[in-house]
């Protein structure tokens, strides 16, 4: 299905993942230490969390790659996700939502272009 995407394209990894209430420090911990197995991937962008302010054990993982194949074959298809998976799978709820998000061109507007601010 991704493929749809043109190769060279950036897109963007956006992962829900619900830990279990208590462990939040536990998965920030995980995710500090899991985060050079991202950040040294060729085709990494950037990697960065954020926490849920309604929801404290909500957590969105924010990864940016330069293309699928940058994901797929340097990170998804490697010992580093088994890594991840085992860093975390003591501290969350049920299995992370993830989706891939690829900039779209609306005319008159550019990607970097904030749309309310007009």
């Amino acid at each position: 299905m991704w493929r749809v995407w043109d190769a060279c394209r950036m897109v963007l990894e956006v992962m829900l993942i619900d830990v279990l209430p208590g462990r939040e420090d536990d998965f920030l911990n995980a995710y500090e230490a899991a985060r050079p197995m991202f950040a040294s991937v060729p085709g990494c962008r950037s990697v960065r969390v954020k926490q849920g302010m309604e929801s404290a054990a909500r957590f969105l993982l924010l990864v940016e790659w330069d293309s699928m194949e940058a994901q797929e074959q340097g990170f998804r298809r490697t010992e580093r996700f088994a890594q991840w998976r085992a860093l975390i799978a003591a501290c969350i709820a049920q299995p992370p939502l993830s989706e891939f998000f690829g900039e779209v061109g609306v005319a008159g507007l550019s990607p970097t272009n904030n749309f309310f601010s007009h």
